[in-house]
């Protein structure tokens, strides 16, 4: 997949840089990174297969779960592109904050 809008999450971190934990989740959101852009996503089965704990949310939207259920990243696929457009990076309690679905 090509993956747009790495730089608010790079940016998330920078802010974030002194956090407990924010170290692990950064590991973590890299491992995930590697694994998208690397992977071919046709629909949200192929999601699933990948990622079985992604929440998939209607208007093409999915909810994955970084460090645990600590952090929280929600994308946009455009399956047939091959593109996925990271739309939200944060804490779970920075995630209940907003509509997943618009955001």
């Amino acid at each position: 997949m090509i993956v747009i809008g790495t730089d608010a999450v790079e940016r998330y971190f920078a802010v974030h840089a002194g956090d407990r934990g924010i170290r692990a989740a950064q590991s973590q959101y890299d491992v995930w990174l590697a694994i998208a852009q690397r992977a071919t996503w046709n629909n949200p089965e192929d999601v699933k297969a990948s990622h079985p704990r992604a929440s998939i949310l209607k208007r093409s939207r999915v909810v994955f779960n970084i460090k645990g259920n600590d952090y929280r990243l929600v994308a946009v696929l455009q399956y047939g592109a091959g593109v996925l457009v990271i739309r939200f990076f944060g804490s779970h309690a920075e995630y209940d904050r907003i509509d997943a679905e618009t955001v």
